[in-house]
């Protein structure tokens, strides 16, 4: 026996690795590439494979991947396990299925600058295989993970591949959640539903989240990213995605390395995989090409909202062919969308429009001062912060503060103040103004204000701007801003995107750079 034979890792290890692997990928999406290495190598002492271990993902829909090349990797969320319902109720007719509750799909390539993820719409209108026109999370009740993936492919084109599956069990999700310490989160708005008084019939998962930066744990995250009853489709995918990415960038590889152990225990219970991510060569191959992606961005492609339907047949998310191919070639050549300047140096007519102030002059705002120095007036009389609250002068056109608004999805005044803990347990002070840009869309904005002056999600800006003379961070989610930061003494500031990162490039920093307070 050779060295590298010494140092390979048994079956029975690499054969649960592979659960591991899945759900840290739909927890870290690809963080924890750089340490599979070390985690192969040191998992062959720590688990035995239990008796009640999960079956593989029966499909015939998984093509196997070459070694070095690109793959595409399928990750399901659901309540149960197909398998489960088929066996308590064979035929279907007087079940109460499951459904894919998130259906992503993540293309690792060595030859691209990104990680591409796409979420894909739940009730997205499309033919399912021999059942006829439904939406997609239909075809997991019908036939489980590989007709979900056979209908995938019939969308996309039957030469789009699908290299492996993973299917996870949400009581997984919360308790990965917790295991890594929980994700601090930019909360959009007040998100509150009771059962309590409703018929049975009127009944869905209850949740209560202020609006605000803050840690989501456990069943609050769980709740979070699968709230879908006051918002659309689009808006629920977005919200996922956005989440997940900042589990991703708060995750560091010397945490999953010390916790392997425990995480892959919940994922021995929680998750499926196909069956050839269940052998040596298949961990190995995903494992390999996840340490090179491990430094790439993450490319977010958007699914462009197009509603149909209506009370009878249920609400639609529709997509054209055209529409189809556009997110076929944005998956499969994804970037970062961060674009380099080929010249070192700029004329002074290009650095003029490049200019923040430029940037900003070509925003749709409208002003807002006496409606926001009220809010905030009620605010500083009642609480002390400790710091300015500042608040823009200007929103958009549609733009109004939700504790204005009588739609039944906020009843707390704004700015909601409140404190927020690091990790450490120390506590701050903070604030979050909350803006409601369309009601239908589901879409809020806003502004935060903390003392905590390195909160997580200001670790890593994109680029700096001055606008009005100040500095300001941003932070982009392809090629929109999904932060606009500023930072003084005492305290940060910045907006906040809607999650389908609805305002432009200019409106963010013309909102930024109008954050003013009392007295100025």
């Amino acid at each position: 026996m050779n060295a590298a034979q010494d140092n390979r890792p048994p079956r029975e290890g690499l054969r649960f690795l592979a659960r591991a692997f899945g759900s840290v990928l739909l927890i870290a999406l690809l963080t924890a590439g750089a340490t599979a290495t070390a985690t192969l190598l040191q998992i062959k002492t720590e688990i035995a494979p239990p008796k009640d271990a999960p079956p593989p993902v029966p499909t015939h829909e998984v093509t196997e991947a070459k070694p070095g090349k690109p793959q595409t990797i399928m990750i399901l969320g659901s309540d149960r396990r197909f398998a489960d319902i088929k066996k308590n109720n064979p035929l279907l007719k007087h079940s109460n299925p499951a459904r894919s509750d998130t259906i992503l799909l993540v293309r690792m390539d060595p030859d691209q600058d990104a990680t591409a993820v796409l979420s894909i719409p739940r009730d997205l209108k499309v033919l399912i295989p021999g059942y006829g026109i439904n939406k997609i999370n239909a075809a997991y009740s019908l036939g489980g993970a590989d007709l979900t993936a056979k209908t995938i492919k019939s969308l996309f084109g039957q030469d789009f591949k699908i290299n492996h599956i993973i299917n996870v069990n949400f009581g997984g999700f919360r308790e990965v959640v917790d295991e890594l310490g929980c994700v601090y989160a930019d909360v959009d708005r007040r998100y509150y539903h009771s059962n309590l008084g409703l018929p049975v019939s009127a009944h869905y998962a209850e949740i209560d989240i202020d609006p605000g930066y803050q840690q989501l744990c456990g069943q609050r995250a769980l709740d979070y990213v699968r709230f879908r009853h006051a918002d659309s489709d689009i808006v629920r995918a977005a919200r996922q995605q956005d989440f997940l990415r900042s589990a991703k960038d708060q995750l560091n590889s010397s945490s999953l390395i010390d916790d392997r152990s425990r995480l892959i225990k919940i994922m021995q219970r929680s998750t499926q995989t196909d069956a050839s991510l269940r052998s040596v060569k298949g961990v190995l191959k995903l494992a390999k090409l996840a340490i090179f992606s491990a430094g790439h961005p993450v490319a977010q492609i958007k699914f462009p909202p197009v509603y149909s339907g209506d009370a009878a047949t249920g609400e639609y998310v529709e997509a054209s062919e055209s529409t189809l191919l556009k997110l076929r070639n944005e998956f499969f050549h994804a970037s970062p969308h961060v674009k380099k300047t080929t010249s070192a140096k700029k004329t002074k007519k290009q650095a003029k429009a490049d200019s923040g102030n430029a940037r900003v002059a070509k925003a749709r705002l409208t002003r807002a001062t006496r409606v926001g120095e009220d809010l905030v007036a009620r605010t500083v009389a009642s609480h002390r912060l400790g710091f300015r609250l500042y608040f823009p002068s200007r929103l958009t056109p549609n733009g109004r503060y939700a504790s204005t608004i009588n739609d039944g999805s906020t009843t707390d005044p704004t700015p909601r103040v409140y404190t927020i803990r690091d990790r450490a347990g120390h506590p701050h002070k903070a604030y979050r103004l909350v803006v409601l840009e369309n009601i239908q869309e589901g879409s809020y904005y806003g502004v935060q204000g903390t003392s905590w002056k390195t909160p997580p999600l200001l670790e890593k800006p994109t680029s700096t701007l001055t606008v009005h003379g100040r500095r300001l961070a941003l932070f982009k989610s392809g090629n929109r801003l999904r932060y606009v930061a500023w930072k003084r003494k005492n305290a940060v500031y910045w907006v906040s995107n809607s999650l389908t990162l609805s305002l432009s490039n200019a409106q963010m920093l013309g909102i930024a750079g109008s954050l003013t307070h009392l007295g100025s």
